[in-house]
């Protein structure tokens, strides 16, 4: 149940955000949150190597 968040490898421009399962609905704020500060350049409050697409 950890989903994918972040850049979608090798497609430029597009950007990740699922997999949340049951929880998606109170995880969507955050994520949001998370995916705005990665989209703007900035350093995101938390370490999002864990949620990369790539780590498969």
């Amino acid at each position: 149940m950890k989903p994918i968040i972040g850049p979608a490898p090798g497609q430029e421009g597009m950007w990740l955000a699922f997999g949340h399962g049951h929880q998606g609905f109170t995880l969507g704020p955050v994520t949001g949150l998370l995916l705005s500060q990665m989209m703007a350049g900035e350093t995101p409050e938390v370490d999002m190597a864990p949620f990369s697409a790539t780590r498969f």
